[in-house]
């Protein structure tokens, strides 16, 4: 080989050198800025849904409601009720009573001028009709979403159901589409039939078209799909903050650098597969630390408590594996498994005492989850267990921003589940929201009360409890002084070595069978 092809292969191995972490690096930062943009969106999609549930949930508790009313129809009486449903209902605009498939009259007028309704365009699992129309008598062209019951109808403005705000840096609109008709019903700004129709055609994959990404999910109760769709503007301007970050490592980066930043991405990721795989091996077990009345030192309850053993026989604290299961996504999966094994535990203990109660811990992510709800609903009806014996506790996190997390609250509670404040005091503390939370109990956090003879918070945050007619449960009770004092202020319930630590499934049986109320 003369110099000459010497010099050659080695410029051409310096080109590729340096060409190939440069292109990977542009690869990278649009890669990145793309699947952000994308996440966000789905994200809100995802709020949309949200919504899109509730306000489902509440057309059928307003039909639930009418339906119950007993009288003779479109009586003063009648008309009274209606308008109470609508009113009391935030998303419902006007009640119905209908003979035949025929407005009679309604909670905004007494004698109803419409024209039959026709068949349903839809029968949702529950039995209730479902219509998308335009239909009214006041001719405006304007879309309304009806669901109704055999003598009732309760109409949605669809415009409720994309009335989001995004928690994105950037406007992103939305629309909803009806999967057999093709109509987009309700948009934030004007959506292209074309636009549907190439969604359709990729089975809702994201689409990226004329400067902008769509992504769609489906409602199947209602055949009906969100898409959301922004601009990729802020996509660009994003890729270009990426590529100022990732060019001059891809300049500098070496096949040696490579290697070794490939090494600590594994060792960054092995956490999360080593979670992963005890998630799905089932390898957590809970144990239940019992919550007594004070004033009788009875059992009323446990905090289910999850543990992670380990192959030397040690548990793994909490403090670490939560930490790392809300930082790599995998916090819902851990509370259903959690959810599970609580009932598995204690689901027959639970069905013959009623009267007690297991409470479980929520992250913020789980208030998101649209798992969590099926999921205890079947299990409370296999166990036979009222929704009341099953309480949720948030720490304060939960409740930051209540203008989201408070409907998904709020679903739980509808349900039967009670909700608690876990660890007031040491997050994010805000006594203005407090009076707004649909919350039934405040847990007192320990350090609260191990300094419960030189700290005088605590008086203040128990006389604030009272005054909202919230239960209280102090946490980390270990002396009798701190017993009497909480006695004495009107605190009604406690936990703490005092009592118990928290105990395996067998041993918390035995111990609370010991400490039942007689009554």
């Amino acid at each position: 080989m003369t110099t000459r092809h010497l010099v050659s292969l080695v410029t051409g191995v310096l080109i590729f050198a340096v060409l190939i972490p440069i292109c990977l690096s542009v690869w990278l930062a649009h890669r990145q800025a793309e699947d952000r943009f994308v996440q966000d969106l789905d994200r809100y999609s995802s709020r949309v849904l949200i919504r899109t549930n509730i306000v489902i949930a509440q057309a059928k508790e307003a039909l639930a409601q009418i339906d119950t009313w007993k009288g003779v129809p479109c009586s003063h009486d009648h008309l009274l009720a209606m308008r109470r449903v609508s009113f009391s209902h935030r998303y419902v605009q006007e009640v119905t009573y209908i003979e035949n498939q025929k407005p009679v009259c309604s909670s905004l007028e007494q004698v109803s001028n419409a024209v039959p309704l026709p068949p349903p365009m839809r029968v949702t699992r529950e039995g209730y009709n479902a219509w998308l129309t335009q239909q009214n008598d006041l001719g405006i062209r304007r879309y309304k979403m009806v669901l109704g019951s055999e003598h009732y109808l309760v109409m949605v403005d669809p415009s409720s159901l994309i009335d989001v705000i995004p928690f994105g840096s950037w406007p992103i609109d939305a629309a909803l589409v009806g999967n057999d008709s093709d109509l987009i019903f309700a948009s934030s700004t004007p959506l292209a039939q074309s636009i549907w129709t190439r969604l359709q055609q990729q089975n809702l994959a994201p689409l990226q078209y004329e400067g902008s990404m769509y992504v769609a999910k489906e409602v199947p109760e209602l055949r009906f799909s969100v898409v959301a769709w922004a601009a990729l503007k802020p996509l660009k301007e994003s890729w270009h903050q990426q590529l100022l970050f990732w060019l001059p490592f891809g300049a500098l980066v070496s096949s040696l650098a490579a290697l070794f930043v490939l090494r600590i991405l594994h060792r960054l990721q092995s956490p999360r597969n080593r979670l992963l795989d005890a998630i799905n091996a089932r390898e957590f077990v809970v144990h239940y630390q019992p919550i007594v009345a004070l004033d009788s030192d009875k059992i009323t309850g446990a905090e289910a408590l999850v543990r992670w053993p380990q192959p030397d026989g040690s548990l793994l604290s909490p403090e670490i594996f939560i930490p790392l299961a809300e930082q790599t996504g995998l916090i819902t999966r851990l509370t259903r498994l959690v959810i599970e094994k609580v009932f598995e535990d204690m689901g027959e203990w639970l069905h013959h005492h009623p009267e007690q109660h297991i409470s479980v811990n929520l992250s913020p992510a789980d208030l998101f989850c649209s798992e969590l709800p099926p999921l205890l609903g079947r299990l409370l009806n296999q166990w036979q267990i009222q929704p009341q014996q099953i309480a949720l506790e948030l720490t304060e996190r939960g409740f930051a921003d209540p203008q989201f997390s408070a409907p998904a609250i709020a679903s739980f509670r509808r349900a039967g589940h009670p909700v608690y404040i876990d660890d007031f005091g040491t997050g994010y503390s805000s006594l203005s929201y407090l009076q707004d939370l649909d919350v039934d109990t405040l847990k007192i956090d320990k350090s609260f009360v191990d300094a419960l003879e030189y700290k005088n918070v605590t008086p203040h945050i128990i006389e604030m409890a009272k005054s909202l007619n919230m239960a209280m449960v102090a946490e980390g009770i270990e002396t009798e002084g701190q017993l009497e004092w909480l006695r004495r202020h009107g605190v009604q319930y406690g936990q703490g070595w005092l009592y118990s630590k928290a105990l395996p499934k067998a041993e918390f049986i035995f111990w609370a069978e010991n400490n039942l109320d007689p009554d």
